[in-house]
């Protein structure tokens, strides 16, 4: 396979930002590729140049966002150290989330309409696992035992977080901060502290 040109590499970057605008605002099954042509600029042919179909164009913004949401989350989370990891995941996901709202459309609207349901349970572990390894290292770093069931705990986390997320995009004058330190405060409570 031959390298992309610089100009081919800018045009799928348009492409794939054009799709989030569109997929975003309209849905998955009101974004056509004449649609994302259309506000690109450019024909329908030149999209199909670029990416063979339009779920293969989804797939590549939806990769897009994930590896924007994981990078934050990522560098948050090693600031924080183990035992504050936790707290940073919570607070990151939820922040870039909620300041991105438009990949957050595009990650609902890929994993609903796109994404093969086999891939659908690999994503889920691979969403809640890393918590549930942040939550472990953060109990050791508090000298807590491994004794928890932290799959349990990640999935009701994710839950929280996704239900905070959710309300933001139904209600855009919902303030998602408190509502994070709130879930930060539970989980610090529920799986952080000692118990008697």
């Amino acid at each position: 396979m031959r390298e992309r040109t610089f100009t081919e590499q800018a045009r799928r970057a348009q492409l794939i930002d054009v799709t989030i605008d569109q997929v975003a605002e309209h849905g998955y099954p009101a974004t056509s590729l004449a649609r994302i042509a259309a506000a690109a600029g450019i024909t329908k042919a030149a999209v199909i140049y670029h990416f063979a179909s339009k779920n293969a164009l989804v797939e590549a913004a939806h990769a897009q966002v994930l590896s924007a949401l994981v990078a934050t989350v990522g560098a948050a989370v090693d600031a924080a150290g183990p035992a504050g990891a936790p707290a940073a995941y919570v607070r990151s996901m939820i922040g870039h989330l909620r300041a991105n709202p438009r990949h957050t459309r595009m990650i609902i609207e890929a994993m609903t309409n796109v994404v093969p349901p086999e891939q659908l349970v690999e994503q889920r572990a691979a969403r809640w696992s890393p918590l549930a390894e942040l939550l472990r290292a953060a109990r050791a770093a508090h000298g807590l035992a491994d004794d928890v069931d932290l799959r349990t705990a990640a999935l009701i986390i994710g839950g929280g977080i996704d239900a905070i997320v959710q309300e933001s995009l139904s209600d855009p004058s919902y303030d998602t901060t408190p509502a994070a330190e709130l879930l930060i405060e539970a989980l610090q409570l529920a799986w952080l502290a000692p118990q008697n």
